[in-house]
């Protein structure tokens, strides 16, 4: 995979063997931003909080740095026991949950080269 391959601002449309990843609750209550845009165009599931559902993979990213630490770590082994999908991973955990964006993106730093990462991280 290309290293300077970065994830786009909006995501409106997936490729085959494509992933996107969003920042989530833990009630999986899709309602704004990359949520909504999973379940109105990558079949996230309204009340599925965590993990793959469609071709979208939910973050809890609203419970607290440490559970979105967790959830990092679920991911990041999820995608390398998957390398024949490309996961898309969006500013999870940045906007509405507020954390720090350096802090999140290092929760990465260790992804597979199947991740591709938004710019800067």
């Amino acid at each position: 995979m290309d290293e300077q391959r970065r994830t786009p601002e909006r995501i409106t449309e997936l490729g085959p063997d494509e992933v996107f990843v969003f920042g989530s609750n833990a009630r999986g209550a899709h309602g704004a931003g990359a949520a909504r845009t999973a379940v109105e165009r990558f079949g996230a599931v309204p009340g599925q909080g965590h993990g793959l559902q469609g071709r979208s993979y939910a973050i809890d990213s609203m419970s607290g740095f440490p559970a979105l630490a967790r959830e990092a770590a679920v991911f990041v082994d999820f995608a390398r026991a998957h390398p024949e999908l490309t996961f898309w991973l969006t500013r999870v955990g940045t906007g509405i949950a507020g954390h720090d964006e350096r802090r999140v993106a290092a929760l990465f730093a260790d992804a597979p080269p199947n991740v591709v990462r938004p710019p800067g991280w």
